[in-house]
């Protein structure tokens, strides 16, 4: 019941500017409804004055009496207007105003209510956290792209493979040229080479070496 009483209270006063504004208005609508008959009245009495100054002065004089009598009510009457205008002007902003706080504290609540118990401790621990995580992820994807999944292969192996390929090139060459590189003669030629005996120094083999190069290049040369 209490409850009832205090909503029809508040929906009263909620009401309040809108019902002083259409009484307000609605006087103002009477008053110019007056200014206009008073307006005409003082047109009317004017050519009465102007029909009889000629003929019957004391009617003449009557007429512009009644003429500043109209005039007198219609700027009383114009006054009322203004006011009646200023009020419901002022009414009108005050209850602008009135919605416009209503509203801002509505936002106020609703931001307490959203933050609730948040504080700027909250915030930053919250980022350092997120950026702890993000550097994390950069850390574990630098891991999964630099490390291989399985195991190493062997680097003989791989050299093994390389001469091999260099191996078929050099033979792929020879089948369009028809010739051998120094350097692949050099590389293909054998431990024992024009009979040398096996047992030969270091640097007789060296000093062999460089006699077969020789000869070589002077091949290459004719």
């Amino acid at each position: 019941m209490w409850s009832w009483f205090g909503g029809a209270a508040a929906q009263k006063r909620k009401d309040a500017p809108k019902d002083a504004i259409l009484k307000l208005r609605e006087q103002l609508d009477m008053l110019q409804k007056r200014e206009k008959h008073l307006e005409n009245q003082i047109a009317e009495q004017e050519a009465v004055a102007k029909k009889h100054v000629a003929t019957n002065k004391n009617a003449a004089k009557a007429a512009l009496r009644r003429k500043k009598v109209h005039e007198k009510t219609l700027e009383q009457t114009t006054a009322q207007t203004l006011q009646l205008e200023q009020q419901i002007y002022s009414i009108e902003a005050a209850n602008i105003n009135h919605e416009t706080l209503n509203a801002m504290k509505q936002a106020g609540a609703a931001m307490t209510q959203i933050h609730g118990n948040m504080t700027i401790d909250d915030v930053d621990e919250t980022m350092d956290k997120l950026r702890e995580q993000h550097q994390l992820s950069e850390e574990i994807a630098t891991a999964i792209s630099t490390n291989t999944v399985g195991e190493q292969l062997d680097e003989d192996e791989l050299d093994a493979e390389i001469e091999g390929l260099e191996q078929e090139a050099m033979d792929e060459r020879m089948l369009h040229t028809g010739t051998v590189p120094v350097a692949d003669q050099l590389n293909r030629l054998p431990a024992a080479a024009n009979g040398e005996p096996k047992g030969k120094s270091k640097v007789q083999e060296e000093e062999d070496e460089e006699a077969e190069l020789e000869k070589l290049r002077a091949e290459m040369a004719m």
